[in-house]
């Protein structure tokens, strides 16, 4: 009899068939949408009309490292720790970048399955990913992770798979690629014909979504290949799930410029450099087609003589900011752990994208080119459909809100 896996206060069935959970970097609901109205999307509409779909609620700040760890964890940021890209140690006043594994807080399902005899499969387009989303997966034991970014360098000893460019009959893509999340895609549907694992988590990359608007031709192309890559996993005998990690919004004005507020140049204007630090959570190696701009960031009191209060009342009169929030608001209304908050969590309105100071954020490569990103509550909504029909227990919680990071409860128990 096959094990129940118990992770963060969920009981999570062992899969009678594979399940393959896919993160659409970026895929605002409006991207299927449009391709659903469009015809475009013939396997997605199967899955909505025969299994489930519905629109969920992701972490905040909706980036992608939070996101994807609340996803394989099955848990808000305040349980596995990872509450951005990028955050202040407050201890040493250095900035870290949070991909490493030693900052994860919780056992992900994904090694959970693996330790009780499952295989798994864990395929990110993006590196900084691969070492959070394969902590404790033993590749020795015929588990395979590893990233589209690097799939020319991978070996039996560090990914448990070899010659990944030749199972899938691509050239090694560029990081700033549609290919890279295809690639993602095309690994998967090998393995899970080769070797028939029983979960696989596919995580891919945002650069179309940054860059084109849905219904775009160039969005239209790209969705009308994944949906292409979700038929053929669904035809392997798969129950597939998709979802996102966050949405994406225009924050561009009407003459195509970025709509910024440079936030660390305002708060030095008014209360002094030095007295305060500003974080873009948002920031990564993969900042060309965003320039490190988002819709949250998360301020330090360098001067702990600055009241809290008048970093609040000041920033809530900055045009462009939806929501100021001290810590342990921040904290209580989207799960973050404190120790990793700031002590003021600012949110943009839709169409507008907070950075630090102007000096910090490099926007050449966006000459000509809208800014389009993610961070904020705007764009914490994402798709939520499972490719199987849901039994009644799970349909009915489907009904009501529902969390992103529940997407394999519902793939393992709610399709049993």
């Amino acid at each position: 009899m096959n094990p129940v896996i118990h992770l963060n206060g969920i009981d999570y069935a062992w899969p009678v068939r594979p399940v393959a959970v896919v993160c659409v970097d970026g895929g605002d609901p409006e991207y299927f949408e449009r391709g659903l109205h469009d015809g475009l999307l013939p396997n997605v509409a199967r899955f909505m009309r025969d299994g489930f779909a519905t629109v969920a609620d992701g972490t905040v700040p909706s980036f992608t490292c939070p996101n994807n760890m609340s996803l394989v964890t099955g848990a808000p940021a305040s349980v596995h720790g990872i509450s951005g890209n990028y955050y202040l140690d407050a201890r040493t006043g250095e900035a870290v970048v949070m991909t490493g594994p030693e900052l994860l807080r919780s056992r992900t399902i994904l090694a959970a399955f693996a330790d009780a005899g499952a295989r798994v499969v864990a395929i990110t387009a993006k590196d900084k990913l691969r070492r959070q989303l394969g902590a404790g997966l033993d590749v020795t034991r015929g588990n395979v992770c590893f990233s589209a970014e690097y799939a020319h360098a991978c070996t039996l000893g560090e990914h448990g798979i070899e010659d990944v460019l030749g199972l899938v009959g691509m050239p090694q893509p560029d990081m700033y690629s549609a290919d890279l999340s295809l690639l993602v895609l095309e690994a998967g549907i090998a393995l899970l014909e080769r070797d028939r694992p029983n979960l696989l988590f596919l995580s891919l990359t945002d650069y179309v979504q940054h860059k084109h608007a849905p219904g775009s031709p160039e969005a239209n192309s790209f969705y009308t290949r994944l949906d292409e890559c979700f038929g053929r996993l669904a035809a392997l005998d798969a129950v597939v799930a998709l979802t996102a990690d966050h949405g994406m919004s225009d924050k561009a004005l009407l003459d195509g410029s970025p709509n910024v507020v440079f936030l660390q140049d305002r708060l030095d204007a008014r209360f002094g450099a030095g007295t305060t630090r500003v974080i873009c959570p948002i920031t990564d190696a993969f900042v060309r087609h965003h320039g490190a701009l988002g819709g949250f960031v998360r301020i330090w009191r360098t001067d702990p003589a600055l009241p809290v209060s008048d970093l609040l009342a000041f920033v809530r009169g900055v045009p462009g900011v939806a929501e100021a929030l001290d810590r342990d608001t921040a904290c209580a209304r989207f799960s973050l752990p404190p120790d990793r908050e700031g002590d003021v969590a600012v949110i943009a309105e839709r169409n507008v994208a907070i950075g630090a100071s102007q000096a910090e954020h490099d926007l050449s490569a966006l000459r000509g080119e809208r800014l389009r990103s993610h961070g904020g509550t705007t764009e914490a909504r994402v798709p939520f459909i499972v490719s199987a029909p849901l039994n009644p227990a799970y349909r009915a919680r489907g009904e009501g809100p529902l969390d992103s990071w529940r997407i394999f409860e519902f793939a393992l128990n709610g399709t049993r």
